[in-house]
């Protein structure tokens, strides 16, 4: 398998992290789709990362439908979302939140950083940024009463995704959300980043 994407997108760094966790053989390739355009086209002619190029050449796209692919592949022994139904729902509302404020941050750096000045739109970036306060806001108790992951002694998908955005966040648009705000958040995030997985995928590496 190919993992086709760059580490600075949470949604691409969620899938590798991930796949190493599951202990999946994978390739990737850090491939972007701004610099790289035309060939990101020749693997995926839609340009979306993450796309998973399978052994047999069918792509997969979209972080949420890759790891459920993934999750089917390892034994259940491996896998990172639980199985017992309110354990699940608990960490199915975690990776939703987590995905809120990582997509958030992704708007906001459309709206301020690639859009040009004079055609950003003051209100929706005060809508983004209201937003991602409130998927901060919603986590932070949660991440505090980790002990030491979200659902106990072991990692499972939403340690994963809710570890992954925040330290996105904090690599891409550095102030726009204060640590000092979230001790709890910026604390999960460190202990995440010091596992094998986290630092073999690390978000800065091109």
């Amino acid at each position: 398998m190919q993992l086709i994407g760059m580490l600075d997108s949470p949604y691409v760094r969620r899938v590798a992290v991930s796949a190493a966790l599951m202990d999946l053989a994978f390739e990737h390739r850090s491939v972007s789709v701004f610099r790289d355009f035309e060939a990101f086209k020749i693997v995926n002619p839609m340009v979306k990362a993450p796309t998973l190029l399978c052994d047999d050449g069918e792509i997969l796209i979209d972080s949420t439908l890759i790891l459920d692919y993934l999750e089917n592949m390892v034994a259940p022994s491996h896998r990172l979302m639980p199985s017992a139904t309110w354990v699940r729902r608990r960490a199915l509302h975690i990776i939703g939140v987590a995905l809120v404020a990582a997509e958030k941050t992704v708007q906001y750096i459309y709206e301020v950083k690639l859009r040009p000045e004079d055609k950003q739109f003051e209100d929706w970036v005060v809508r983004i940024t209201s937003q991602l306060s409130h998927a901060w806001d919603l986590l932070e108790p949660m991440a505090a009463g980790a002990h030491p992951w979200l659902m106990g002694q072991r990692m499972t998908q939403a340690d994963v995704t809710l570890a992954v955005a925040w330290r996105f966040n904090q690599f891409s648009v550095p102030g726009l959300s204060d640590p000092q705000r979230y001790p709890a958040l910026a604390a999960f995030s460190a202990r995440a980043e010091q596992l094998p997985a986290f630092i073999a995928y690390p978000v800065d590496r091109e």
